[in-house]
């Protein structure tokens, strides 16, 4: 591997990272070298992900975390430094859905969506930034959704917080550039996760939909993330911060 996209020495904190997108993008830090703390609210998943991740001959461990509260943002920033003594990459990509149309959701579903998806990103980042800081900088991955571009009848919470997180990731961006903290987010299409499972559940004639606008023809996989993780996490990326990298399949570019 180039010396652009070697991590070996860095520590990375991916939030939801015992699954999904999640574990993607664990995997490609981890085959890149760095060591990676996961970061979910089931223990069982996160010791198999971090066997899997220790399969690859890669540090791991995992915490367990519910990043809407504030302080256990911060326990989990605390974790990080106490195995592996320093905080280099955070991803943050913890998230939950509920699907319903708009004049059906209640006041706490509101919030829960984007407490998870949306205020979790802004606590960690705030967390981690003294981290970082002291490290000499510094990788921020933030994951939205291509519905932080486009809207949907059942997901308006979900598309509200994804939109919030482009927006966070550039304000993020400008203020932290200083510090040698580059943020940039992650935009997934349709992947094949639990979440769009049950999507095509509830959806009827989602699955076909989706391929029909996809020009790669298929539905992602949380494999395909590996590769962006690796480059907004690595020196190679040090010139690119604010931006928002569709990994869609060329959904976003279709008519």
């Amino acid at each position: 591997m180039g010396k652009g996209f070697d991590l070996s020495g860095r520590v990375a904190i991916v939030t939801g990272g015992n699954g999904g997108i999640g574990l993607g993008m664990a995997t490609g830090l981890a085959q890149a070298g760095a060591a990676v703390l996961v970061a979910g609210r089931n223990a069982a998943k996160n010791a198999a992900a971090v066997k899997a991740l220790q399969a690859l001959g890669a540090q791991a461990a995992a915490a367990e975390a519910d990043v809407t509260v504030q302080a256990q943002c911060g326990a989990l920033i605390e974790t990080a430094l106490g195995k592996f003594g320093r905080l280099d990459i955070l991803v943050n990509n913890a998230g939950i859905n509920i699907r319903k149309q708009p004049q059906e959701y209640t006041l706490e579903e509101w919030k829960s969506v984007l407490d998870t998806n949306l205020t979790s990103a802004f606590l960690c980042s705030q967390a981690a930034y003294p981290a970082m800081l002291k490290a000499g900088g510094g990788k921020i991955i933030n994951i939205g959704s291509m519905l932080s571009i486009f809207g949907a009848a059942f997901t308006g919470p979900y598309g509200a917080s994804k939109g919030g997180i482009v927006q966070l990731t550039k304000s993020l961006a400008c203020a932290w550039a200083k510090d040698n903290i580059q943020v940039n987010a992650v935009l997934p299409g349709w992947i094949d996760t639990e979440l769009t499972r049950q999507a095509r559940k509830d959806v009827p004639g989602l699955h076909e939909r989706v391929l029909a606008r996809t020009p790669a023809g298929r539905w992602g996989d949380p494999a395909d993330f590996g590769g962006v993780a690796v480059f907004l996490a690595a020196s190679a990326s040090d010139f690119l911060t604010g931006t928002a990298i569709p990994v869609d399949g060329g959904y976003s570019s279709q008519v």
